[in-house]
């Protein structure tokens, strides 16, 4: 089993296969989607279908990317925040609560 810091302490977590990014095991991403190297997926956050997460990109607490939808560079996404369709999230941008971004 491997540990990797989120920030908030230890926790389980894996490399995703597909790009070799940081997922806590308590989050779920699909195969068919890609976590960067240097990206992150923790809490429950979801990543599915071809999304992509990628640069120094988080996705955390229950949000939830899918769909084509990108979020990069320094990106935050976070809370119950749905990211979906081909929506970009990049910058220092933040998604965050109950918040959604569809293209």
């Amino acid at each position: 089993m491997s540990i990797f810091n989120f920030g908030d302490g230890p926790v389980p977590a894996h490399k995703h296969p597909n790009g070799g990014g940081w997922v806590a095991d308590t989050a779920s991403v699909a195969t068919t989607a890609y976590v960067g190297p240097n990206a992150q997926v923790y809490g429950n956050a979801r990543v599915y279908d071809s999304a992509l997460v990628y640069g120094n990109a988080r996705v955390y607490d229950s949000a939830l990317v899918y769909d084509s939808a990108l979020v990069y560079d320094s990106a935050l996404v976070s809370g119950d925040a749905l990211v979906y369709d081909t929506a970009r999230v990049y910058g220092n941008a933040r998604v965050s609560g109950n918040a959604q971004r569809p293209a």
